[in-house]
C-alpha cells in the first residue's frame, strides 16, 4: 500500500546540504513541506526551486520548514544550486536531501522497491515518478499528497493556500469551499450540531441545511 493522508510520514536519516538529518528530528514542532525532483540540473525543477526559494518568508510566516529531495549528490546539488540563482535570482535557502542510494524515494513510494545500480547514469525519465510534495503536519501525520509530471511546474501558491486552510482546519472545527483564500468565509464542520454552532459562532448563513457559512475564525 501507498502512502496515505493521515498515514506517519516515515522517518529517515539524510544527507542533506545542511548537513545530517533525522526528519522527524528536524520537523520538530513545525509544518513541514518535502518536495522531490527526478534529477538534478533538470530544466523545470530548477524554475521550481527558484521560487520556492523566493518565497520561503511566506512558509517561515507559517511556521513551515521547507525541504528538498533530489536522486543526486549533495555535490551535485550544490552546483545545480549556481545554476538556480544564475537563472531565477535565487538560490535554494532551505537543504536539498541527497538520495543517491534512492532509500527515500522507496520509503515514500516514488520508486519502485527493486531500484538499484547507479543514480548518475540513470535519466531524468528513470525517476518520473519523484514528482511528489508532502505536506506534514506537528504530529509528523501526511496533511497532502500531490504528484505532479514532468512536463508540469508545480503551483506553489497553491501549496500555501492549502497550507493557509489545513492550518485554519486543524484549530477551528471548519471547513473551506472551492477556492478559499485567507480571510474569506468557511463553512462549519458537519461534525458540529446546530446548537454547538450557535454557542461557537451565535449565527450563520444557511443556503441548505448542511451549508452553515460563517466569517474565517480568528
Amino acid at each position: 500500500m501507498g502512502l496515505r493522508l493521515g498515514d506517519i510520514a516515515p522517518d529517515f536519516n539524510a544527507e542533506t546540504t545542511e548537513g545530517e538529518i533525522s526528519f522527524h528530528d528536524w520537523i520538530g514542532d513545525s509544518w513541514a513541506v518535502l518536495f522531490s525532483h527526478p534529477k538534478d540540473f533538470t530544466p523545470i525543477c530548477t524554475t521550481e526551486l527558484g521560487y520556492v526559494a523566493s518565497i520561503k518568508d511566506e512558509f517561515d510566516r507559517r511556521g513551515v520548514k521547507v525541504i528538498g529531495l533530489s536522486v543526486d549528490s549533495t555535490e551535485n546539488h550544490e552546483q545545480w544550486a549556481d545554476d538556480i540563482e544564475e537563472t531565477q535570482g535565487a538560490r535554494p535557502n532551505f537543504p536539498m536531501i541527497s538520495d543517491t542510494d534512492f532509500a527515500v524515494s522507496k520509503l515514500y513510494g516514488m520508486l519502485p522497491a527493486s531500484t538499484s545500480g547507479d543514480p548518475a547514469v540513470r535519466t531524468p525519465a528513470d525517476n518520473q515518478t519523484v514528482r511528489n510534495v508532502f505536506v506534514i503536519g506537528p504530529d509528523k501525520k501526511i496533511k497532502l499528497i500531490l504528484i505532479y509530471p514532468m512536463t508540469t511546474g508545480r503551483d506553489f501558491n497553491e501549496v500555501i493556500r492549502v497550507i493557509d486552510s489545513l492550518q485554519l482546519t486543524a484549530a477551528h472545527r471548519v471547513a473551506t469551499p472551492v477556492n478559499w483564500k485567507q480571510g474569506e468565509d468557511v463553512i462549519i464542520s458537519g461534525s458540529v450540531s446546530n446548537e454547538e454552532a450557535k454557542k461557537i459562532y451565535g449565527s450563520w448563513r444557511e443556503p441548505k441545511p448542511y451549508m452553515r457559512i460563517v466569517p474565517q475564525p480568528k
